[in-house]
């Protein structure tokens, strides 16, 4: 699986890295960073889902 950001939905609550912080982080801006390039180690799928799920703006897009 891969996360897809879409940038232009980001509003930077942090959310997402606050439940996975091994997959996700934030920039100097405050958006959305993901610390994974490429497919998401199968230890951390459940991690990145649950992420994804709590962004309120819907900015991360799970692709099987």
């Amino acid at each position: 699986m891969r996360v897809k950001v879409l940038r232009d939905q980001c509003a930077g609550h942090a959310l997402c890295s606050a439940t996975a912080p091994g997959v996700y982080g934030s920039d100097e801006e405050g958006q959305v960073e993901l610390l994974i390039s490429g497919d998401v180690p199968g230890e951390l799928e459940a991690d990145a889902r649950a992420g994804a799920a709590t962004c309120p703006e819907q900015a991360l897009v799970i692709e099987d």
